[in-house]
């Protein structure tokens, strides 16, 4: 079972996610990890780091933000790279020029389209 690790501020996310991914919860296909700053996502990391395959974060968060996330999780993590992809609000151009060049490997816009993002899951994680 493939694990993914959420990082948002906004604690309604994780019922969503729970919501759209039911079917693929219910039938030990995914397990979703959430945590609620980057912070808890580097101590995540640190204890279970070889768990995580993709990490979702968003990129405007309180204390240090999703990029700043992103670009400890690549310099720390290299081998195996987990799959990074950063969520932020439509029409960001600046940060998404930032994430990726700090890495990211793929980028999603709020609100998320949560159809794509099983798509682009089932893509990453088969």
């Amino acid at each position: 079972m493939a694990t993914v690790l959420v990082v948002d501020d906004e604690i309604d996310i994780k019922v969503l996610f729970e919501m759209c991914f039911r079917r693929e919860i219910k039938h030990h296909e995914l397990n979703f990890v959430f945590v609620f700053s980057a912070e808890e996502a580097l101590k995540y990391m640190e204890n279970h780091q070889q768990e995580a395959v993709l990490i979702l974060s968003d990129i405007n968060m309180p204390g240090m933000s999703g990029l700043e996330l992103l670009k400890h999780i690549k310099e720390k993590y290299p081998k195996p790279p987990p799959f990074v992809m950063m969520i932020t609000a439509y029409g960001d151009k600046e940060n998404h020029r930032i994430a990726m060049e700090l890495g990211a490997d793929d980028f999603l816009t709020k609100p998320v389209d949560f159809v794509a993002l099983k798509e682009k899951l089932k893509s990453k994680l088969v």
